[in-house]
């Protein structure tokens, strides 16, 4: 435990001066270093490890049980040319998801480099004191972006993972079955898969049904179908069930994934909205500042394999200059013509009804201008009391 001259921590010290937010940080972080599990002992090991490879030999049995008991099954009927490249093609689509299951299991997600240069600070129980505090983020206050464990200041999207203890750039979650964070570099790897191993569900699930009903042996009736199934055709029968049961999970996650890409959103920013800042927008209201359209966030993660944290700013609204033109429209109909006239220190006039000379010359006034107007002329916003049928002199400010 790091202390100062007088036996304060860190912590105590902030607790002392009534820095609420830098005390309640630095108290977290030292919970959670006495509380986290060590990688190097085997329970460490075991959870990083995950369940990669008990999914890696369920679809390999799969793939096995779907080739022997329904493609090349003795007791079935041969299969056409066509039905028979339909069939292997769930096998191709499978063997494809499977490589790149491999690939998102063992890519570098995203991680984020950590503030450490030598291994006898990596495991410092007080991490503000490797972290630069002139960090703008949080000169702002944004206390959350501070990473005690990786020691740097990391980026608005990014999240610490605590079971690869890495801070993990675009972090969407962590899928223990594929054993590793899912985030900015392997999100295109982890969707592809997840569509792919849906496709050959479906394709092998509609050729081992198709297989099973138009066998000549069965019987007519359901229910003495299902005796000869289960008697005489174990292998494909169980794989339905399990290719069934696997379909509907398998699929809710690929739908889930396609909702967030189209909408440029991750999977722990959708239940952390509440707590993150830059996902409110005006009056508290969740607004996402990364979303850029279906199009471009599709394209930009298919294509490019991310997507950029910039963000999408809302052009100005054209309401005020479309009412400012209808008002003008109504004027000149009316009879009324108005002059603009911009001088070269940035003030703007109006000459209302230019052409009949009971009318002054409006002008603006601004910070920038010191003088009196004798005229007593009406100041009114651009915008508002034009059109309305008053032949008045108005002048307004440019901004």
């Amino acid at each position: 435990m790091v202390t100062d001259n007088t036996g304060f921590t860190p912590a105590q010290l902030a607790s002392d001066k009534n820095y609420r937010q830098v005390a309640f940080f630095l108290g977290n972080a030292r919970r959670l270093y006495d509380k986290r599990c060590d990688g190097n002992s085997r329970l460490g090991k075991l959870s990083k490890l995950g369940l990669a490879p008990a999914l890696w030999c369920i679809i390999i049995i799969l793939l096995l049980t779907y080739t022997n008991s329904v493609i090349i099954a003795a007791n079935l009927p041969m299969l056409t040319p066509g039905f028979g490249f339909l069939a292997w093609s769930g096998v191709f689509l499978a063997s494809a998801g499977l490589v790149l299951f491999y690939r998102c299991s063992r890519k570098d997600p995203g991680y984020i480099h950590r503030n450490i240069h030598d291994s006898l600070n990596a495991k410092d129980d007080e991490p503000l004191l490797k972290v630069e505090l002139n960090n703008p983020a949080l000169l702002a206050g944004n206390w959350s972006q501070l990473c005690a464990t990786c020691k740097i200041v990391r980026p608005l999207r990014s999240k610490h993972c605590s079971t690869c203890d890495r801070c993990v750039e675009q972090f969407d979650h962590h899928c223990p079955w594929v054993s590793n964070c899912i985030g900015k570099k392997n999100k295109r790897d982890f969707f592809l898969f997840l569509v792919l191993e849906v496709l050959a569900m479906v394709i092998t699930g509609a050729v081992t049904l198709t297989r099973l009903v138009t066998d000549p042996a069965s019987p007519s009736s359901f229910g003495a179908w299902m005796f000869h199934v289960g008697n005489n055709h174990v292998g494909a029968m169980s794989f339905l069930i399990m290719d069934f049961f696997l379909f509907f999970g398998v699929a809710v996650l690929t739908v889930v994934q396609a909702s967030q890409i189209s909408r440029n959103i991750t999977t722990n920013e959708m239940a952390n909205a509440l707590r993150y800042s830059y996902l409110r927008g005006p009056g508290g209201r969740f607004r996402n500042p990364y979303d850029h359209g279906i199009r471009k966030n599709c394209t930009d993660l298919l294509i490019n394999g991310y997507n950029e944290d910039v963000e999408w700013n809302e052009e100005p609204s054209s309401e005020g200059l479309g009412m400012l033109e209808m008002a003008r429209t109504s004027n000149l109909q009316n009879g009324d013509s108005h002059s603009l006239h911009t001088s070269s220190n940035g003030h703007v006039s109006i000459d209302v009804d230019a052409k009949n000379p009971r009318y002054q010359h409006g002008h603006t006034h601004s910070s920038h201008c010191n003088h009196s107007d004798s005229s007593k002329a009406e100041s009114v916003p651009l915008g508002l009391g034009l059109g309305v049928g008053r032949n008045t002199t108005r002048s307004f400010a440019a901004k």
